[in-house]
C-alpha cells in the first residue's frame, strides 16, 4: 500500500460513516501512523508503508470510525500556535476558547496574578503564562487532568502553579487580579443531543454542569467575587444560550459587562470587572 492509495482508501472509509473532513482526517492519522507532517505526504504519494504502518493506520481508522475524536488518537490539539498534548481525562481544545485569551490579553497590563478556573489540559493557563508574563495558576477538581496540564506546561516552559481543588477554594480572598474560565455549561438532560465525539468520548466532568447548565456559571460569579481584588475582572467562555442567564448573575457590584461573539457572531465570552 502507499500513501497515496492509503489516503484515497482512509478518505473514502471516514467519507461513508459521515465522517468530517474525511480527507483532512485520513492525512492526519496516516501521518501519525509513520510519524511524518503532512507536508512529507505531499512530496512521496509513491512510497510503500511499513506493515507496521500500515496497521497502525488501520487501527486509527477503526478508533475514528468508532467515533473517537482525532485528537485523542493522535494526543494532540493545538491552540493558540502551540501543540498541546491531551486525552480522554481532558477536554479538546476549542478555537472557540481563543476568544478567552484574546479577552484576557487586552488586560495585559493591570495583571499581576491570574487563575484558570477548571484549566484542564491547562491550554488557557500555559498561554496566558507565555503570552502575559505574569504568575498565571490552574485549578482542576480533576488530578488526572492535571497531570495532563503539568506535562503540557513543563513541555512548553510555562513556569504555571497548578492546584487540585474545587473551583478556586484554594485561594484566599482578594488574591487575584483575573479570573478566567471554560466551565462546563451542558445541562444534564442535553446529554442525549450532543455529538457521539463528545458525549462518549470527552470527561463528564468537565461538560455537564447539572440541570440547567449553569449551576457551575453561579458558582464560579461567587468565587470570583471572593478572590477578586478590586478592579480584577472575571473572563467567561459561554455556552449555546447561556449569554442571558449568566449576564443577569452579574448584578452589583459588578460592571464594565461586556459580550465578545466568536467569528460566528455568536455570544462566546463575558468579561466583567469589579470597581
Amino acid at each position: 500500500m502507499t500513501v497515496q492509495t492509503a489516503i484515497h482508501q482512509g478518505s473514502s472509509l471516514l467519507e461513508e460513516a459521515g465522517t468530517p473532513a474525511p480527507r483532512l482526517t485520513a492525512e492526519v492519522l496516516l501521518c501519525h501512523a509513520l510519524g511524518r507532517e503532512r507536508a512529507w505526504l505531499y512530496g512521496h504519494p509513491d512510497d510503500e508503508l511499513s506493515d507496521a504502518a500500515r496497521i497502525h493506520f488501520g487501527r486509527y481508522l477503526h478508533e475514528r470510525l468508532q467515533g473517537k475524536p482525532t485528537q485523542y488518537i493522535t494526543g494532540r490539539q493545538e491552540f493558540y500556535g502551540r501543540e498541546f498534548a491531551v486525552s480522554p481525562e481532558v477536554l479538546i481544545p476549542r478555537p472557540e476558547t481563543e476568544h478567552v485569551v484574546e479577552a484576557a490579553l487586552a488586560m495585559k497590563d493591570r495583571v499581576r496574578r491570574a487563575v484558570d478556573v477548571g484549566c484542564g489540559s491547562g491550554a488557557i493557563a500555559v498561554t496566558l503564562r507565555l503570552e502575559m508574563g505574569v504568575e498565571v495558576c490552574g485549578t482542576d477538581i480533576s488530578a488526572a487532568a492535571l497531570k495532563v496540564a503539568a506535562a503540557n506546561a513543563a513541555k512548553l516552559q510555562a513556569p504555571v502553579h497548578l492546584v487540585a481543588c474545587d473551583l478556586a477554594s484554594a485561594f484566599g480572598p482578594r488574591s487575584m487580579d483575573l479570573v478566567v474560565s471554560n466551565p462546563p455549561y451542558v445541562a444534564l438532560d442535553d446529554h442525549a443531543g450532543l455529538q457521539r465525539e463528545v458525549r462518549d468520548y470527552e470527561p463528564h466532568v468537565a461538560l455537564f454542569a447539572g440541570e440547567t447548565g449553569l449551576e457551575i456559571y453561579a458558582r464560579l460569579v461567587g468565587e470570583a467575587l471572593r478572590v477578586l481584588r478590586p478592579g480584577g475582572a472575571l473572563v467567561l467562555e459561554l455556552g449555546f444560550k447561556r449569554c442571558e442567564p449568566v449576564r443577569s448573575m452579574l448584578a452589583s457590584p459588578w460592571r464594565d459587562i461586556q459580550i465578545l461573539p466568536d467569528l460566528a457572531g455568536i455570544p462566546r465570552v463575558l468579561v466583567a470587572r469589579l470597581p
